[in-house]
């Protein structure tokens, strides 16, 4: 969802950090860091073995805090960084492994029901025997309908069929809530059709660049051959992907530039975009996409547009077919025979550095919870999350939601016309926890065991056409951009929505057995995260209703822009890896949901420490205070050991910051921190109070 600003991503979604880059251990000063051998009551949710009191607290959080855990948990083979979240995964995934194994072997299961229909996807994938056989069998329909292209308007119904199967061929296109007016749906076409993770890929020539781009023309190469083709044939054709491809990054915006909300919305009339696109024939792909109702659309990227249709009028069809050709065979290449899914890992490995495959089970597990979510999602739901655990997170988010609105009533440099939106905004947020309260219906999907390819083709196509229905039906509210395994969380801006999936309301992330002051440190840091996306530099564009709308006065607006910038050089200055920096403007908005987010949520750990202990002594666990453990907590999930590979890659394309930055940018500027751990001005986590970064 295009319009997701999570924490953590697939994705690509990582709490990254860079073990090479600490400082030299230097002798704990700080008072409140309690020897070893001292004796207090244990506490549930931080392991005190894990930290270095080797370690100032003061001086590096991130060490202090994790410093021996990162040192004991090295990156497996198969992974390209490793942090909590991932512990978390591998008991996610062996529950999930257990339910669908379950499913599998249930030949019972009443045809059409969700069961069936994830226990045979499940089976068909790991069949590996069955799909080695078929070879290119399942994909010759397909094939065929490209090789058949003799001409432009052939090629056209082919670039729509090929959208219709979710291929992403040339550019994206799809159903979403229209920004500025989220009562309706509207079609959106955004810039796409690359291989590389975006345009930089194809322009920058630094040895890491260039060896990425190696591996590139490699699968290119390779998948080319494995389809039949000559290796001199095969070469000719990668060319002419790359030479396309480049076209089309060249005409791509940057990940920053794709950051700004109005810039990438532009509406145009059907008819004006028919004018305007001739050759892509906007008219009839939206007709063939069951769009045809549609009088107006979003252009994210109208230069894009530009040379997409200039490609399709200078492109020699053969070139074209050679193109849509790739993508077939790069977007199916994880259900095809086993040397097309090793070429696809090989490529994957220049990008993120894991030094071997995950088990397969835990790979189709994945594309399972991809596939059918939320059919898959139910099964899980009813052994992994309890009404209590729910209640409890929603009870967090409430009090956090409160301590937002005192930030906002308190706040000095806001005027009261801001604050005003500010808190209708804030008291229109929607919040989801768990699970959907409406379960998609998948009655129309028809899952077997013939073929894991051809399941995989008909729930893509499914899912376009679901997707494609809602455009001129009211807004369902009830939908959910994540599924509910997923260890993940989201805020949406057109839908003025935060959501929490059972899979993240897990331990260590949400333990109802651990104190108050971790929970708010772990999940709580989380919440306060994306409740304040709705107040970064991107969010804060949206109103109360979702709208794209500008809300503020002429004079809050440049003072935030000022205080964010703040934001921005600090992480500009980060360097995990020689002559590699954070991108303070990628990152942003998520840093400033960080640093927000860290300081609303302390205010509502205060509150809820009041009312339980009064004005009387609040116990210590393990020698911590309720405030130090809190900040622990924070640190010890951001904690992350990351391959270089994939730490560069992140850099380039994530607007997440790597986990160590996560971790000690937002306390570097925090007077509750300083005074929680008795740091002294000069210390190394303190900013000069003149330096420091302070948005609430």
């Amino acid at each position: 969802m295009k319009n997701l600003a999570s924490l953590g991503v697939a994705a690509a979604l990582t709490l990254a950090n860079c073990a090479g880059t600490k400082p030299a251990p230097v002798a704990s000063t700080a008072p409140a860091a309690p020897a070893p051998t001292e004796s207090y009551p244990k506490g549930v949710g931080l392991d005190m073995a894990d930290l270095d009191r080797t370690v100032n607290p003061c001086d590096d959080f991130f060490q202090f805090s994790g410093g021996n855990w990162l040192r004991n948990n090295p990156v497996p083979g198969y992974a390209s960084s490793w942090g909590p979240r991932n512990l978390l995964g591998n008991r996610t995934q062996d529950l999930l492994r257990k339910i669908l194994e379950d499913a599998a072997a249930n030949r019972n299961a009443p045809p059409g029901s969700n069961l069936q229909k994830v226990g045979d996807f499940y089976a068909a994938a790991m069949d590996t025997a069955a799909i080695d056989r078929a070879g290119l069998a399942p994909l010759k329909p397909e094939l065929d309908r490209v090789a058949a292209v003799r001409d432009a308007a052939a090629l056209r119904a082919e670039i729509i069929h090929l959208q219709d199967l979710d291929f992403g061929v040339l550019f994206r296109i799809g159903v979403d809530v229209d920004e500025k007016n989220t009562s309706q749906y509207v079609v959106q076409m955004n810039q796409g059709g690359l291989t590389l993770p975006n345009r930089e890929f194809y322009f920058k020539t630094d040895a890491r660049t260039e060896k990425v781009k190696t591996a590139y023309r490699a699968y290119l190469q390779e998948l080319f051959r494995l389809q039949g083709a000559a290796p001199a044939v095969a070469q000719l054709d990668a060319a002419t992907v790359e030479r396309i491809e480049t076209r089309l990054a060249k005409a791509s915006r940057t990940p920053v530039e794709l950051r700004d909300p109005q810039a990438n919305y532009n509406q145009m009339t059907v008819a004006a975009a028919q004018k305007r696109y001739p050759a892509l024939d906007v008219k009839g792909l939206l007709a063939g996409l069951q769009l045809g109702k549609a009088q107006e659309i979003i252009i994210g990227q109208p230069a894009f547009f530009d040379e997409v249709n200039a490609v399709l009028k200078t492109e020699s069809t053969p070139d074209l077919k050679t193109y849509l050709r790739w993508h077939l065979l790069r977007g199916a290449a994880a259900a095809l025979p086993t040397p097309f899914a090793e070429a696809s890992f090989r490529y994957n490995q220049a990008l993120t550095g894991a030094k071997q495959q995950a088990s397969r089970w835990k790979r189709m597990q994945a594309v399972t919870d991809q596939t059918l979510g939320e059919a898959f999602g139910q099964l899980y739901v009813d052994q992994a999350f309890s009404p209590e655990a729910k209640a409890k997170a929603l009870e967090m988010v409430n009090n956090i939601k409160a301590s937002m609105a005192e930030h906002i009533q308190t706040n000095t440099w806001m005027s009261a016309p801001t604050k005003a939106e500010a808190l209708k905004k804030l008291n229109a947020l929607r919040v989801k926890i768990g699970y959907p309260d409406v379960w998609k219906d998948y009655s129309t999907l028809k899952i077997t065991r013939e073929s894991y390819l051809k399941n995989v083709l008909a729930a893509r196509q499914w899912e376009s056409r679901r997707e494609a229905a809602h455009l001129g039906q009211p807004i369902d509210r009830n939908e959910w951009g994540m599924t509910p395994p997923t260890i993940n969380a989201y805020y949406n801006p057109p839908m003025n929505e935060i959501v929490f999936p059972a899979g993240y309301l897990q331990p260590p992330f949400f333990d109802p057995k651990a104190d108050d002051a971790i929970n708010y440190g772990a999940i709580g840091g989380v919440m306060g995260h994306e409740m304040t996306h709705g107040f970064d530099d991107q969010g804060r564009q949206y109103d109360s209703e979702g709208n794209l709308r500008d809300w503020w006065t002429p004079a809050d607006a440049a003072e935030f822009t000022k205080r964010a910038a703040v934001v921005g050089r600090q992480y500009d200055a980060f360097s995990p890896l020689d002559s590699v920096h954070v991108n303070g403007q990628l990152t942003m908005g998520e840093n400033l949901a960080d640093f927000a987010g860290l300081t609303v949520v302390y205010g509502a750990l205060q509150k809820q420490l009041q009312q339980r202990y009064g004005n009387g002594p609040r116990p210590k666990f393990d020698g911590f205070t309720p405030e130090q453990r809190y900040f622990l907590s924070w640190a010890q999930l951001r904690r992350q050991n990351i391959r270089p590979e994939a730490l560069r890659q992140q850099i380039a394309t994530d607007p997440h910051s790597p986990g160590q930055y996560r971790t000690i940018g937002p306390l570097m500027n925090m007077p509750q921190f300083q005074a929680a751990f008795g740091c002294k001005e000069g210390d190394k986590m303190i900013r000069p109070a003149a330096q420091r970064a302070v948005i609430w």
